[in-house]
Order: C-alpha cells, then structure tokens, then sequence
C-alpha cells in the first residue's frame, strides 16, 4: 500500500512540475512575441465594408473580436448555440466527443446577409486544437459566398490545426491571413492592440 502511496505522490510531483516548467515556456514565449509590438503602429489598411463573427464563452474572443470591430467600424455578429454551454469539466468531455463524431450542438442561425460586405472576420476559442464545436457548426451551415474571410483564435499556448480545419470547412471563402492570439493579462493590452493593427495592415 506505501509503494502504491509513493508512486501515485511521485507521479503527481512529476505532473506538477511538467505543468510549471510548460507555464514557464508559454510565459517567455509570450514575452518574446509582444516584445516586438511594443511600438504604437497606426491603423493603414482599407478593407471595405467589415462584419466581425465570433463565438466567446469565457470573452477572450470577444475581447479580440470587439477590438477589430472597434479599429474597422464594422458589424459584428455572435454565433449562439441553442442551448448554453456551461464551462466546468463535462463541457472538455462533451466537446471532444463532439469534434471527433461531428455532431456539433445546434446553433441560432440568424445569419447576416453578407452580400453588402467586402471582408469578414470569424474567431473562435481552442478547444481540443481547433475550433469549439460551435463554431464548427457555423462553418457548416454558413456559406462565405466568395467573400474576403480571415479568421482569428485565441487559446492559452497551442491553436493546434484551427486555420487548416477552418480553410477545410470553410465554404466559398476566400482565405485571408489569420492571426492567433494568446490569452494574456491585461499588462499585454497594448501590445495585443499593436498585433492586432500589425495584422490588419497586412491583409
């Protein structure tokens, strides 16, 4: 029974120290990153009439999402499930569930009519290396029509293979460069401005 104690207390020791020396790395690489957004950088790029479409659960996404609608005057759109997705540990259950069987939860589909814009942006949280499920249902049901699309993530280090499935899933889009954006405190906020107009810039 000790030994079974010991190693179970061994293993837990060697988890937590695997999990700080990644915060670690995840901590520097950011710092190394934002580093070079230090310097304000003024907004050049024209990108015609803009809608913003994103799902947040926890308002990282909104946050990005609220800050290019704010810098390109755009729409902005919400993509809603059904039914509210509530965050503890079933919800990291269920959603791999859903992303490996592609039965994704039923969104509100009251798309936009895009027909009247030039360029839209869509984001979306990782969850499991890729879009959350709800975002992949948008992306099912939704047609870009040709449009400009440019998508955007946020995650906490990895966003896995988001822009390969996205540009899969993605119909009629005309794939713009997408941007990642990792969750920071707000000591980054304007440095993550600075990414955001950086990015902008280059479309």
């Amino acid at each position: 029974m000790k030994i079974a104690l010991y190693i179970v207390l061994i293993i837990a020791v060697i988890a937590g120290v695997s999990s700080l020396v990644h915060l670690y790395k995840v901590s520097n690489r950011n710092k190394t990153e934002m580093a070079k957004y230090s310097n304000t950088v003024s907004l050049t790029a024209n990108l015609g009439k803009t809608l913003v479409v994103y799902y947040s659960l926890t308002g990282r996404t909104k946050d990005i999402a609220l800050q290019i609608q704010s810098l390109t005057n755009a729409d902005i759109y919400e993509i809603k499930p059904k039914e509210e997705i509530k965050q503890g540990p079933s919800l990291y259950i269920t959603s791999k569930k859903q992303i490996s069987s592609g039965n994704y939860p039923e969104i509100i589909n009251d798309f936009p009519n895009i027909d009247e814009y030039d360029t839209i942006f869509v984001g979306s949280p990782i969850w499991w290396y890729t879009a959350a499920p709800v975002v992949l249902e948008f992306l099912k049901e939704f047609d870009f029509k040709n449009k400009n699309v440019v998508p955007f993530s946020t995650q906490g280090s990895n966003y896995g293979t988001y822009f390969e499935d996205f540009k899969a899933k993605a119909k009629n889009a005309n794939i713009l460069k997408g941007e990642s954006f990792n969750n920071l405190d707000s000591s980054y906020n304007e440095q993550v401005k600075n990414k955001i107009i950086s990015w902008l810039n280059s479309l």
